[in-house]
């Protein structure tokens, strides 16, 4: 199968991204302590690599940084094709300190986008604000060439835009037809600030039997998908960034698939509206204070 030819987002700072990525958490996942190397996923980054995958998404806190470095060290790729995402949660009290931890892992001398990986650490809005001027002084020692968050609401983006001197460049954040975040995206779209989805295949793995099975069923028959792609098709077209993974090659093969087809407006707003019906989040639930199915 030939590679499809990854299009890219341009994030408020210059830095540009491919629109798919490659995740290392979820089921890769290691827990506490757990320093071994994983081979199988040292093997699948490489794979993804190999299939024409250039953003590879990380995080301290998924324990698989060691992975992604080996793997990057491993595909002779020259480093300035790939882009690479981390985050920082487990060591957010020391930023610095973090991201030259990170960058030890990963055999790297910089990442393209550094992200705080949630906002729960933060009793006050100051405390979002200092952590966030920490990751402004990581972007301007060129460790990080772009700087962002992750599964921040509206409160919280504003916050730290009261006091940034240099905007989020992006909000990764779990989005699927179950969980569109109400007017989240719109207000990042007007403050500059890219979304990136994880999580997109919710409702055909972690929420079935729900308002939209029948619309992505028929549209994968139509577009000869499966149903994942359509709903992949449908996060890359709500927002701008999607990030998926899995062990298999042929899953990761079926993913590229999203850059041959798209979804017409109409059939993006039938997902939008059925998907409305039901509310599912599958992950951070207790910690959200707000209910966020609006």
């Amino acid at each position: 199968m030939a590679t499809p030819s990854t299009p890219h987002v341009k994030l408020n700072d210059a830095v540009s991204i491919p629109i798919l990525g490659y995740g290392t958490g979820t089921a890769w996942y290691k827990s506490a302590g757990d320093t071994a190397i994983n081979r199988g996923l040292v093997e699948s980054i490489k794979t993804a690599i190999r299939l024409g995958y250039r953003h590879l998404d990380g995080a301290e806190v998924y324990g698989t940084e060691a992975e992604l470095g080996a793997a990057i060290q491993e595909s002779g790729l020259p480093r300035e094709e790939l882009i690479v995402t981390t985050k920082v949660s487990t060591n957010v009290a020391d930023i610095p300190g973090a991201i030259d931890q990170s960058l030890k892992k990963l055999q790297l001398d910089y990442v393209d986008l550094y992200l705080i990986h949630q906002p729960f650490f933060a009793q006050s809005d100051s405390d979002l604000q200092s952590a966030w001027a920490a990751m402004e002084e990581v972007q301007r020692s060129g460790k990080a060439k772009a700087i962002g968050v992750s599964n921040y609401l509206r409160s919280h983006l504003e916050a730290t835009l009261q006091t940034a001197t240099i905007p989020p460049a992006i909000n990764q954040i779990e989005f699927h037809p179950y969980l569109q975040h109400g007017d989240l995206l719109e207000f990042q779209r007007e403050k500059g600030i890219k979304t990136a989805s994880y999580s997109p295949l919710t409702p055909a793995t972690r929420a079935q039997g729900g308002p939209v099975d029948a619309t992505v069923s028929a549209l994968a028959k139509k577009y000869y998908v499966s149903e994942g792609d359509v709903l992949l098709r449908w996060s890359i077209d709500r927002g701008d960034v999607s990030v998926t993974t899995s062990s298999k090659e042929s899953r990761l093969q079926e993913y590229l698939r999203v850059l041959k087809f798209e979804l017409t407006p109409e059939e993006v707003d039938t997902i939008s509206r059925l998907g409305q019906e039901k509310h599912y989040r599958a992950f951070w639930g207790k910690k959200f204070a707000e209910d966020d199915r609006s």
